[in-house]
């Protein structure tokens, strides 16, 4: 049997979003929330430096990728400074999502800039030259002097571009450097990287069904001391498809999850090597959805191995 509370869908969750007001821990599922932190998030710290970071960012890919439509560009400025409102910070993009970072730029503008915001891009192309010239022209792009964060997109020429990312930061022209993929195939490249370069963050593949990276990747990230940005914690929105017609187990209340967004986004965010997850999304709605698992408590180990025999009788 599941509860009343359980049996919304992302579609039509929202109604009582705002009243989600649960402090923010990091603690085991049943630990009490205390009654003086209620607007708190959950943030995570960068291990080479110590910034704490909010568990949740914005991602950008496809949904960005709008173009100069005028509805559409003033839809997703009003998703970022939602994302922004609700305490967001680090936004991703590529030069690989089409007019993606060009939409981020004029939706800052249109926000009169966002202090808070920790910018993180990627280079993706072959060649020193080429990657210092799409570098500078995503600073354009962004209306920004420097980057947070500068990653070697999904490995493309990475042994050239780190040594202008090496360059770079020592320069003050970006704050940290890292690597991505999406794929599971370049696994055995991407762990050789971090053993043997001093990267400070790390993006890959993870979700509740995609849990290949607990096997290298996260325990390896954690020894190195490099922040992990998840992409994909929804599947590109397949888990949602899977599962949105399946009602939430009760037990999801134990970690203060009462829509599949928060409960997918809470197992990502509860293993302890995961610095922020990404998703990505072009409405408001589901924004809100996504940034309410900020807060509330985590699932711990026994509850994470629930959640996943629960997905998987599914």
């Amino acid at each position: 049997m599941t509860s009343k509370l359980a049996q919304g869908t992302r579609r039509d969750f929202l109604a009582g979003a705002a009243a989600i007001g649960i402090a923010a821990t990091t603690g085991g599922a049943g630990r009490a929330a205390s009654s003086d932190a209620q607007t708190e998030i959950m943030k995570r710290e960068v291990p080479s430096t110590r910034e704490a970071l909010p568990a949740i960012g914005l991602g950008t890919w496809i949904t960005f990728n709008i173009g100069s439509d005028p509805k559409l560009r003033a839809a997703r400025t009003d998703v970022l400074r939602g994302f922004v409102d609700a305490g967001g910070r680090m936004v991703d993009s590529s030069p690989m999502y089409g007019t993606s970072e060009e939409v981020i730029g004029h939706c800052l503008k249109e926000m009169g800039g966002a202090r808070s915001l920790f910018s993180a891009t990627k280079v993706w192309t072959m060649f020193e030259g080429f990657g210092i010239t799409q570098m500078e022209r995503s600073m354009q792009l962004w209306g920004l002097e420097r980057f947070d964060l500068m990653q070697i997109h999904n490995l493309l020429d990475w042994d050239t571009h780190i040594r202008t990312l090496k360059a770079w930061k020592a320069q003050g022209r970006i704050r940290y450097l890292g690597i991505t993929t999406s794929h599971g195939r370049r696994h055995d490249d991407f762990a050789r990287i971090m053993r043997n370069e001093p990267l400070d963050f790390v993006q890959f593949t993870y979700n509740i069904l995609d849990r290949e990276a607990e096997k290298r990747l996260l325990p390896l990230a954690a020894e190195r001391g490099q922040a992990v940005i998840i992409n994909r914690p929804f599947r590109t929105g397949d888990l949602f498809d899977r599962f949105d017609k399946h009602p939430l187990p009760e037990w999801a209340s134990e970690f203060d999850a009462s829509n599949w967004a928060q409960f997918l986004l809470k197992f990502v965010i509860s293993h302890p090597a995961v610095t922020c997850a990404i998703p990505a999304t072009s409405r408001l709605d589901h924004l809100k959805e996504n940034m309410s698992a900020l807060h509330g408590r985590l699932p711990d180990a026994k509850m994470r191995e629930r959640m996943v025999r629960y997905v998987e009788s599914l």
